[in-house]
């Protein structure tokens, strides 16, 4: 019974830690700025596919460059999740838009945003470059970044160890178009095909 409550007590304290963005053991204070937990944290990823609540990134916390992983997937609230079938939808989403990225030629080397305290950012997309600057609302998680060539509105999330860059399917399949210059282009589909099957999603980038 004591082995039980003491290990009960440990839980909830790291998670407790972790949400609050405490440096040490459960995170690590990096260039981007702010927290950002570890991806090897014995406790696992405690950020789920929904946006509010504790996936939600301070200003200073987006700071920093940031270099694509995979693609990103998240609801917006916890019943729409629920709904859908749970985290393993949200993976399955992720999965299935992997081929429409790597077609666009979206890949870590060449794909990347900067985020700076003065408000400027840098970003390429598939090796296409462009920068301007960017406001964020905290309280809507919403950063929309104005440029020469495009303005784009997207919604912050905090992941587990990185953050992720979410739109809604029209607003991303537009942007996507813009970027590669491939209006039509049968490998966009997926991504308006996916985002219709379920109520709530945002879909995009994950980064670390």
């Amino acid at each position: 019974m004591k082995k039980k409550t003491l290990f009960c007590t440990f839980a909830m304290a790291a998670m407790m830690l972790i949400s609050c963005g405490t440096t040490g053991m459960f995170g690590t204070p990096g260039t981007n700025g702010g927290t950002i937990a570890n991806s090897g944290d014995a406790l696992g990823n405690i950020l789920t596919s929904v946006l509010g609540g504790t996936s939600k990134p301070t200003l200073k916390q987006l700071i920093g460059t940031w270099k694509y992983s995979q693609p990103g997937c998240a609801f917006t609230s916890d019943q729409l999740l629920a709904q859908a079938g749970g985290e393993i939808v949200a993976s399955q989403v992720k999965a299935k838009l992997q081929p429409t990225f790597q077609k666009l030629g979206v890949r870590s080397n060449n794909t990347f945003v900067t985020l700076n305290e003065d408000k400027t950012f840098a970003a390429s997309f598939a090796g296409k470059s462009f920068s301007g600057t960017y406001t964020y609302n905290e309280a809507t998680q919403q950063l929309s970044l104005q440029g020469m060539l495009l303005n784009i509105n997207c919604y912050a999330k905090r992941n587990a160890d990185g953050i992720a860059l979410l739109f809604e399917s029209s607003k991303l399949l537009t942007m996507l178009q813009t970027l590669s210059a491939l209006s039509g282009n049968s490998s966009l589909q997926t991504v308006g095909e996916i985002a219709k099957s379920y109520d709530g999603m945002r879909i995009g980038f994950d980064f670390k």
